[in-house]
């Protein structure tokens, strides 16, 4: 349990709760900056997938968007490296940092200070796992890690092969790991009544696929994104990329996709979940009542300690 007063305000929850419109009302009422923590707005490109919506933005300063090319290798030892680094930013100019993102693991590699190192492409071991059926494959991460946070670990080959290279490295791993600031995070939670939030889901998947989603997807393959790459980056990504190949109907894909990010919802609130089962404390705030002044009267208290 954090023993720090709290120097970072976390908004979380499931995707399309509308994290994003709370943390940047929340930056624009309290002088802050916004530290994004999802996996797949890092990336340059992958837009109206992951959920970006930096027209909600306007004047407010983020960081963790957009910072690295489609084709890069980005894993939860850049993301933290990248966090701490942008945190002290924004400590120096004496802003309030505000977390938003619905990656658990990126939330926790920060708020639990995980001992990480960056581990490089593992040219042989990759020619060697290149042998290997899928089975083989999953068969071998689950022997090194069998607590999988992601499960699309298991289903997609590039993860997986990345997967099992990280956990390979971790159990020879002996070098420093670098040493950041303890976070001592202020957690502000969106829950929606499950129903609505189903339909929160499926109104935007639509709306998305309307604002030109195939087409982004269209032209990151066009720029040299494989489409195996593309797999990689699930969901959105995955679902539209084999649509691309004529692999699925558009009604398939639009039916499979709208059930798999009702699942990846699920699976947010069940990290969730696990963080409150640890000791840590979400201050839940009712989406149908005023969200802004539920997350003020939790925030005041702590102002001083959180622009110290």
């Amino acid at each position: 349990m954090p023993t720090l007063a709290p120097n970072l305000i976390v908004v979380l929850g499931p995707t399309a709760s509308g994290k994003t419109q709370l943390g940047v009302y929340l930056a624009r009422h309290y002088g802050g900056e916004i530290l994004s923590a999802d996996s797949r707005q890092v990336y340059k490109g992958l837009d109206l997938g992951s959920g970006k919506d930096l027209a909600e933005y306007q004047e407010i300063p983020y960081h963790l968007i957009d910072i690295v090319e489609p084709d890069s290798e980005y894993s939860v030892f850049h993301f933290q490296r990248d966090f701490f680094a942008a945190y002290q930013q924004v400590k120096q100019a004496n802003r309030l940092p505000i977390m938003v993102g619905g990656t658990g693991l990126y939330i926790d590699a920060v708020t639990q200070n995980f001992q990480l190192s960056e581990v490089p492409v593992n040219q042989p071991l990759r020619e060697h796992l290149a042998e290997l059926s899928l089975e083989q494959l999953q068969q071998r991460l689950l022997q090194l890690k069998p607590q999988q946070h992601n499960s699309t670990d298991l289903t997609v080959r590039p993860r997986l092969v990345r997967a099992i290279e990280i956990a390979e490295a971790d159990q020879t791993e002996t070098q420093n790991k670098p040493q950041y600031p303890e976070i001592s995070p202020l957690y502000l939670g969106i829950r929606w009544d499950r129903a609505i939030l189903r339909k929160r889901i499926t109104l935007r998947l639509k709306q998305r696929l309307e604002e030109g989603l195939i087409e982004e997807v269209q032209q990151l393959h066009q720029d040299g994104v494989s489409y195996e790459k593309l797999e990689f980056y699930g969901l959105e990504y995955r679902m539209v990329a084999q649509y691309l190949q004529h692999k699925l109907s558009y009604n398939d894909m639009f039916q499979k996709l709208n059930s798999q990010i009702h699942q990846f919802a699920k699976r947010q609130d069940t990290w969730f979940r696990k963080m409150e089962r640890r000791g840590e404390v979400i201050h839940w705030l009712d989406p149908q009542h005023d969200l802004v002044a539920q997350a003020q009267s939790i925030i005041e208290p702590h102002l001083a300690s959180l622009t110290a």
